[in-house]
């Protein structure tokens, strides 16, 4: 399970390409070993730890330093300082990735909550705050998307198509049901939205109703219809017949 940890498509297929990478068992056991070895390590150091020749170590070791995993420079060992080419290093890169898929999105969830609880007022409870919170973050990145891209009047379809960059970038998976349906087949918030649904939940639908108004999105609104295993909510036309309702379960 995975949540890759950034907010664009091309940043999540470079980290499922990282850990790819890992795949190959010689390669995954020199990071291991890199990782472990609190200093430094030669590339004769690295052969040695899995029992295969410098050749083949070095191969791949650049392959680590391709996907981000290490990073390489020239140094001598124990800062003596000798005659000749100073041997090549591997050492563990900052890089910190973790995969998820379908991708979650708890980083915007927990952004939201800290946000709620300093923005609570004194005659609010905590799930007022969140909502409220929610609803206000939505409509500045709708804004601001609108800002951005100048789209002028949006109607219930073309809003959608709209809104379906950003839903995407945030984890999604938006599925077109119709001109003017859009169901969501993944909650990037989940497993969290499953321990508080009503919470959770109500929060989402606030976010994506507060997009919806920050982009001018007419005749389209978000609405709770839980289904298993998908989000809980839907943008549908203003006019639908669906009772909105708080999920028991999702």
């Amino acid at each position: 399970m995975a949540s890759v940890q950034t907010a664009s498509a091309d940043a999540a297929g470079s980290a499922i390409d990282s850990v790819s990478v890992l795949s190959e068992d010689s390669r995954r056991r020199m990071f291991t070993f890199i990782r472990r070895a609190g200093h430094a390590v030669t590339r004769d150091e690295a052969a040695a730890s899995v029992g295969i020749s410098r050749k083949l170590a070095a191969f791949h070791l650049d392959k680590l330093v391709d996907a981000g995993l290490l990073r390489a420079r020239y140094e001598t060992p124990g800062g003596i300082r000798k005659v000749g080419r100073r041997p090549k290093v591997y050492e563990p890169s900052d890089a910190q990735i973790t995969v998820t898929i379908p991708e979650r999105r708890h980083e915007l969830l927990a952004d939201l909550l800290l946000d709620a609880v300093l923005a609570e007022e004194a005659d609010d409870n905590a799930a007022q705050a969140a909502m409220r919170t929610a609803k206000q973050r939505g409509r500045q990145l709708g804004a601001a998307a609108r800002e951005v891209t100048r789209p002028g009047r949006l109607g219930p379809e073309r809003g959608l198509t709209v809104c379906e960059g950003l839903l995407e970038e945030y984890g999604y998976e938006p599925v077109r049901e119709a001109p003017t349906r859009l169901r969501l087949r993944n909650c990037p918030f989940q497993p969290l939205a499953a321990k508080a649904p009503d919470l959770v939940c109500g929060m989402n639908q606030a976010f994506l109703s507060g997009y919806l108004t920050g982009l001018e999105v007419n005749g389209v609104k978000a609405v709770l219809t839980p289904e298993p295993g998908e989000c809980c909510v839907r943008l549908c036309p203003n006019d639908t017949d669906r009772d909105e309702q708080m999920p028991q379960n999702h």
